[in-house]
């Protein structure tokens, strides 16, 4: 059968690496004896993936990931007791389950069904004179927001526009700073890291701050579907 773990990464654990992460999944499923269908061929892995790789340093507050078990748990009570709760007591600090459902309806996987995702970015800065709202405003009025990018095979960074991959973007005044509420493009058929509208939103505002002090939370990923219809916990 196949699940869907949703789950939130926080606090200190947000520095450890998506493959790190993964590693932690594969031995806490093996830790609770919970048995995972395996690939075939000379390489057999287990059959489990996330939606959408996380980057170092963030934090988040819903993410899947999905197995498939060599064993079926087809009752709520039985999904929650032989999985979920078992997973959760070996979990390590800042990594927290929050639900679980059967999947036989995921054709794809669920890394293909992802379209967007809301990022929240806590920016610390002197907003004396500055209007947080209109300034979001006027960086989104751009035609055009052209910035530098690295591409699989060329050696130097390519100009590209990624004004059309922002769905939409929100600024607001905070206790010491700005905070910036947008939602992206992400996914295998268009996707946009944070990271470029974070550095094009500092470069047209004229903040400095420097970014080892922003802090990012993807709050939330978005599918092709409405998935969380089927988590009953």
């Amino acid at each position: 059968m196949k699940y869907i773990i949703r789950f939130r990464k926080r606090g200190v654990i947000c520095y450890t690496s998506h493959l790190d992460i993964m590693k932690v999944f594969k031995r806490a499923f093996k830790r609770a004896g919970i048995s995972l269908k395996h690939s075939e061929g000379f390489n057999p892995h287990p059959k489990m993936g996330f939606a959408q790789p996380l980057s170092l340093g963030y934090e988040a507050l819903e993410e899947y990931i999905e197995f498939e078990t060599a064993e079926n748990f087809p009752v709520p009570d039985d999904i929650e007791e032989g999985i979920l709760r078992p997973l959760q007591d070996i979990m390590p600090e800042g990594l927290e389950l929050t639900g679980i459902c059967e999947a036989p309806w995921l054709k794809k996987t669920l890394a293909a069904e992802t379209v967007m995702a809301e990022y929240r970015v806590e920016i610390p800065a002197d907003t004396s004179g500055i209007n947080a709202e209109e300034l979001g405003e006027a960086y989104m009025a751009q035609g055009e927001i052209i910035t530098l990018k690295k591409q699989k095979k060329k050696p130097e960074p390519v100009p590209v526009d990624i004004r059309p991959k922002i769905q939409s973007l929100r600024a607001q005044s905070a206790e010491g700073g700005i905070i910036l509420r947008m939602r992206l493009d992400q996914g295998s058929q268009s996707n946009l890291s944070p990271e470029l509208v974070i550095t094009t939103f500092l470069e047209f505002s004229g903040i400095g701050t420097d970014r080892s002090e922003i802090d990012v939370t993807r709050e939330k990923i978005g599918f092709t579907r409405d998935i969380d219809k089927y988590f009953q916990y």
